[in-house]
């Protein structure tokens, strides 16, 4: 059981890449619950992708590497209907902190090299190597989307761009698409879904966001929750 709740979480914030969020509420987020074949195109190899579909990557790619630190308020859809909330915090390189809501007693960090999951309640902090999860790409300061084997497609629509990367191994195997709202001059993320290798999915929405923010770097260091026990996997 207790596995399972850290690769939900995970999971869950496989992709987190804060960025200029839309303005949306429980009930938009809610209508987005949708399949990953009802928002993503047909799988394509990275060589594949079309002229339109590499200039979508391009530019997701450059609004990606344009973020260098950011803070706001996020929402979340568990695979059986379960919300949570909370606020987080980001600063590239490879440092993230996601703080849930109480009675949620959970507290995801990364620190560069490393990301934990602190239970406050169990008194427990498990970590994980950060190069196992996409997340780390998605830290990073330098991504290229268009090369990455990843990336398995792209999906066009008016007013709308989406991109889905599939996780063969690691950690927490499983398929996320990220959604964009596409004003024409400019992207804004709206969400991620994340299908993991169980078929269970969970939605991410980010509610509010500031970026090119000064954050402490206390809010990116891992604690042991316990001194008697430290879990490393």
């Amino acid at each position: 059981m207790r596995r399972n709740l850290t690769n939900f979480l995970l999971a869950g914030l496989l992709a987190v890449t804060p960025s200029l969020a839309a303005d949306v509420g429980t009930a938009d987020v809610g209508a987005a619950d949708v399949g990953a074949a009802d928002v993503v195109a047909a799988d394509v190899g990275v060589a594949d992708f079309e002229a339109e579909d590499a200039n979508a990557l391009a530019r997701i790619t450059e609004y990606l590497n344009g973020i260098e630190s950011a803070e706001g308020q996020f929402f979340q859809i568990g695979p059986d209907g379960s919300t949570e909330e909370g606020v987080f915090y980001l600063r590239k390189p490879g440092r993230v902190r996601f703080e849930y809501a109480a009675p949620n007693p959970n507290l995801i960090i990364a620190d560069g090299s490393t990301i934990a999951i602190e239970n406050s309640d169990l008194k427990t902090t498990d970590r994980y190597p950060l190069i196992d999860s996409p997340i780390q790409l998605l830290l990073s300061e330098d991504v290229d989307l268009a090369t990455d084997p990843r990336i398995s497609s792209v999906h066009r629509e008016v007013g709308a761009l989406s991109v889905t990367a599939r996780q063969e191994d690691g950690l927490v195997p499983g398929e996320i698409t990220i959604e964009f709202i596409d004003s024409g001059t400019g992207l804004e993320l709206r969400q991620w879904e994340v299908v993991d290798a169980q078929g269970l999915r969970t939605i991410v929405a980010l509610t509010e966001f500031r970026e090119g923010v000064s954050l402490s770097p206390a809010l990116f260091i891992i604690e042991d929750q316990s001194p008697f026990e430290r879990r490393e996997f």
